[in-house]
């Protein structure tokens, strides 16, 4: 019998397994070999080689024999899980990522309009001071979960702090002491 050597895709192998369903090899006819039979049947071919991508090949070891390879095309189920936690992950973080962003620009906002108003008074930054602290929260929180780094949480509340600095500045309740200088 001569030598098969063949790599195929599905809609080839389906071919060759209604060529092969009857082939089988028995130690008999080589006795020497320590391999063990090979038999392809009409009922466990079919649905086999129509699965995925298969490959078959020979060798010569003191006799012949052929070796079948079947591959599904089907994903482990350990890649099905990471993707379904990844995704999961990827909603929180966002949602993290978003209500970090919506409570800065209620600062933000807050912030501006202070500095619009023109007769406004130290009272009036209470409420800011409120809002600021739950930004701080949301940031915390969000690097706590690993979902923003420290360095940019520090970042972000150094920005809001700042913010608030420049109304105060602006409005006259904090007035910025200059360092000292060594001559």
């Amino acid at each position: 019998m001569a030598a098969i050597s063949m790599a195929c895709v599905s809609s080839q192998c389906l071919s060759i397994s209604s060529k092969l369903h009857n082939l089988s090899f028995s130690s008999t006819q080589f006795p020497n070999s320590s391999l063990k039979p090979l038999t392809f049947s009409a009922n466990l071919s079919q649905p086999l080689f129509s699965q995925g991508c298969s490959s078959l090949g020979s060798f010569q070891r003191r006799g012949f024999s052929v070796v079948c390879e079947v591959a599904t095309l089907k994903k482990a189920d350990s890649a099905a899980k990471r993707t379904r936690q990844a995704e999961t992950r990827r909603l929180r973080n966002k949602a993290r990522k978003s209500e970090v962003k919506t409570r800065m620009r209620k600062v933000f906002e807050a912030l501006d309009a202070l500095k619009k108003k023109s007769g406004a008074s130290t009272e009036e930054l209470v409420p800011i001071d409120n809002l600021i602290a739950e930004a701080y929260s949301a940031i915390d929180k969000a690097v706590v979960k690993g979902t923003l780094h420290r360095n940019t949480a520090a970042r972000r509340k150094s920005r809001l702090a700042r913010n608030k600095k420049v109304v105060e500045i602006h409005h006259g309740w904090y007035t910025p002491s200059l360092a000292p200088t060594n001559v």
